[in-house]
């Protein structure tokens, strides 16, 4: 393996590192905090961390990682008897599913509805909201930590 696939499998591990732990850090304590406000309170908190959370440092790693692992998926394929490939093709092919695919599919969907919601529904889909994306968040962030864990173990046999 050279030097500049390395680099990048390092930077892809970052970047997913970093995902994965901001999507843990919300299993972990975010939403139970904001599950202990008051229903509006805690729904227009998670409101503003949903607008606030767009911004070019999240966007180049949400994005840029998953561009990475792509890059890794083919070529892992082309290498595929190679020692580190079938790790590698599992970690990005992982994270593809997981941290990206479910957040796509499931969690930005959610999100987009928690952002219309208000008047008298909006308690009704705050509670089905906290419900639903936490079970995918919990999810994404497993998929993610076995990704990273893949992605590694990848690395550690060049």
């Amino acid at each position: 393996m050279d030097y500049f696939f390395s680099t990048l499998i390092v930077t892809t591990i970052l970047g997913a590192s970093l995902v994965s732990g901001l999507l843990f850090a919300f299993s972990n304590f975010v939403m139970k905090a904001l599950a202990e406000l008051p229903p509006e309170t805690g729904m227009i908190a998670m409101q503003q961390i949903n607008e606030k959370i767009i911004n070019p440092i999240f966007l180049i790693l949400f994005f840029g990682t998953p561009a990475l692992c792509s890059i890794i998926v083919f070529n892992s394929i082309l290498s595929i008897n190679q020692a580190d490939s079938i790790f590698l093709l599992l970690g990005a092919l992982a994270y593809l599913t997981g941290p990206f695919g479910i957040t796509m599919m499931f969690n930005v969907p959610l999100n987009n509805l928690l952002a219309s919601a208000n008047g008298s529904k909006a308690k009704d889909i705050w509670s089905m909201y906290q419900i639903k994306w936490q079970r995918w968040n919990h999810i994404r962030t497993y998929i993610g930590a076995l990704s990273i864990t893949f992605l590694s173990l990848g690395l550690s046999k060049v």
